[in-house]
């Protein structure tokens, strides 16, 4: 995992034990204020709110209790690609791509993070600038030259 998104889970850790726990807590007791726990509609969901939140927030610590940080600012750098780097594609039609190499959990392709198991990731770890790759998509084959490679 990198260190933004160590930073993120434990915002979010921190949202859900903080904001959320309690608002849930406020809301069931304001349920069962209103008597039958039965018929109460409100009652019942803010019980599955709150088993949602608790599943959230043990599976948050697990993974954070159990996560490896790589800081690659900290590592020294070179011109292969690595977890946590940033690399400049180019594909065949001349476009510029930039994606970041990052964990499961913080993969979002519409910011350019992608998972280091994704079949891009896959691809280009282990490659040099100026390397050019075959990449094997479920939508076809992509060929990309690295340009660059960034440890930020």
């Amino acid at each position: 995992m990198t260190v933004q998104g160590e930073k993120l889970l434990r915002d979010e850790l921190s949202q859900l034990k903080s904001v959320k726990r309690p608002q849930i807590s406020e809301a069931i007791k304001e349920a069962r204020e209103k008597g039958d726990l039965k018929e109460n509609a409100e009652y019942h969901a803010a019980r599955e709110q709150q088993s949602f939140t608790e599943g959230r927030i043990k599976d948050i610590e697990s993974k954070l209790s159990n996560a490896q940080i790589i800081d690659v600012t900290q590592i020294p750098k070179s011109d292969k690609v690595i977890f946590g780097t940033t690399v400049v594609v180019v594909d065949e039609n001349n476009k510029k791509i930039t994606y970041k190499i990052v964990g499961e959990d913080e993969a979002d392709l519409k910011k350019g993070m992608i998972s280091v198991t994704s079949p891009i990731s896959r691809s280009l770890v282990g490659k040099c600038e100026g390397d050019v790759v075959n990449i094997k998509t479920p939508s076809g084959d992509i060929e990309y030259e690295i340009i660059e490679v960034m440890y930020v």
